[in-house]
């Protein structure tokens, strides 16, 4: 069975640090491409960064860029966001997504709360 585990999630106080982790099993995770997105209460879900199957083809949205790094070990079937600098408008839950056509596979997600 296909499964995207979450962690790392938490609160957290602006301009502090955060990674989250997300482990994957029953697939071949080194053939899939890895994502995190996040979703706010009443907002669209966005895509926060990727990274290709090795970690050479690497993106992210403009508003982490330079704050957030994507990483991934596939000895470790895991893949992992480092969040610096955080704001309270990264406030949302944050999801993993595996990605090798036609196939989806998505995780529960994990909170990041960012206050004060």
């Amino acid at each position: 069975q296909v499964q995207l585990v979450e962690s790392g999630g938490g609160l957290v106080q602006p301009g502090g640090s955060l990674r989250l982790s997300c482990t994957a099993s029953g697939f071949t995770f080194s053939n899939y491409a890895m994502q995190w997105y996040r979703q706010a209460p009443g907002k669209q879900r966005e895509l926060v960064a990727a990274i290709g199957t090795i970690g050479g083809s690497i993106g992210y949205g403009d508003s982490v860029k330079g704050r957030f790094t994507i990483s991934r070990d596939n000895a470790k079937n895991t893949v992992y966001l480092q969040m610096n600098s955080l704001k309270p408008e990264d406030t949302a839950v944050y999801y993993c997504a595996a990605r090798r056509n036609p196939s989806e596979y998505w995780g529960q997600g994990t909170q990041v709360t960012v206050s004060s």
